[in-house]
């Protein structure tokens, strides 16, 4: 569940209101978003993965809110952990490019090099 927007480090962008499925988010007279109707949230990590900030803070927990401290967060990685996990962002490492799943193998066709 959407636990924490960071007035930090919010650039105001819009991304995360746009992209919520739920329109879990508003916008306040500085253009801040802030969590309006947190309990529509779907934890889908939508939000927290477009971030371009890395401002917001996704709990695992989707059927219950936990309080969260954004220093703690900083401090253990968490804030924006999502983005960074999944490879989104300059420099960051694409989870698709280092799978080595079989699954995945057997389900995709073979890449041809001379299209």
């Amino acid at each position: 569940m959407i636990e924490l927007v960071s007035d930090d480090r919010c650039i105001r962008c819009g991304i995360c209101v746009k992209v919520c499925p739920t329109h879990v988010f508003d916008v306040d007279a500085e253009g801040l978003p802030f969590i309006a109707r947190q309990e529509d949230c779907q934890t889908c990590f939508v939000c927290e993965a477009h971030c371009p900030a890395d401002a917001l803070y996704v709990s695992p927990y989707a059927d219950v809110s936990v309080d969260v401290e954004e220093e703690e967060l900083i401090a253990s990685g968490l804030l924006g952990s999502w983005r960074a996990t999944v490879g989104w962002g300059p420099g960051r490492t694409k989870l698709a490019s280092i799978d080595t799943t079989e699954f995945i193998d057997r389900i995709l066709p073979p890449r041809r090099t001379n299209i």
